[in-house]
């Protein structure tokens, strides 16, 4: 398919899913826009398998908010009224694969290193996502600076539960990434994989050291996790 099909397609497909993000409540009208900003870049700049497999995991993110919706609102820990997101939220999690496919775009990068980077951004963001909506229904929950046990998803809080999906989530989406970018199953899958668990621990050890206190925001935490998993697997690469 010529590469102008693409670009016109990947728009089209970014506007869609942001207008039906909106309208089932998924999204803020700022969420809807960062949306259809992060999937444009993504695909325009990167690839259309990059923006599939970003759009693959933001549907997956959505699932997650939406399971045992009520029980996480009657705990006072669902985003919004209805689990609606932000622009704040999308930017958070959208803003380190845009940053990769820029990068790539004005310098053109070793295809494994930018598969690498871009698929850490969003094993970290997604093995996150999951290990937050299912760690509220974890029975114990314990700091990870003290490792005293505290009430459900407080930040910084893990449980044997959010870990563990978290980790096969992690390994779920660094096998889809590279196939989906790759065509293949290779070894090298194991380096945006242990980026993924990287980022997920540093997320929890962030939270508690600097979003609790009030140094940074859940953005900022996200955002930042997702850079250092990335920075951290393309160094992993660069050394083997």
């Amino acid at each position: 398919m010529e590469p102008w099909v693409l670009t016109i397609l990947t728009v089209i497909l970014a506007t869609v899913m942001a207008v039906e993000s909106y309208k089932l409540n998924c999204l803020t009208k700022s969420g809807a826009v960062a949306s259809f900003i992060v999937g444009t870049c993504v695909g325009v700049f990167g690839s259309f398998n990059a923006f599939f497999l970003l759009t693959a995991f933001t549907i997956a993110g959505f699932i997650a908010t939406l399971r045992d919706f009520d029980r996480k609102k009657a705990m006072g820990l669902q985003e919004g009224e209805l689990g609606e997101r932000t622009a704040a939220n999308v930017f958070g999690v959208g803003l380190p694969p845009c940053l990769v496919v820029l990068i790539n775009f004005i310098h053109p990068l070793d295809p494994y290193l930018f598969d690498i980077l871009f698929i850490s951004t969003i094993t970290v963001a997604g093995a996150d996502t999951i290990a937050s909506e299912m760690g509220v229904k974890a029975k114990k929950t314990y700091m990870i600076t003290t490792f005293k046990e505290v009430p459900a998803g407080v930040n910084g809080g893990v449980s044997v539960r959010g870990t563990l999906v978290s980790t096969i989530v992690a390994l779920l989406i660094a096998m889809l990434g590279w196939f989906v970018l790759t065509g293949t199953l290779d070894v090298l899958l194991l380096i945006p994989f242990a980026a993924g668990v990287l980022g997920n621990i540093l997320d929890s050890v962030f939270g508690a050291v600097l979003e609790n206190p009030g140094y940074i925001s859940k953005y900022t935490n996200n955002c930042s996790t997702a850079i250092i998993g990335s920075i951290v697997g393309g160094i992993a690469y660069l050394t083997i």
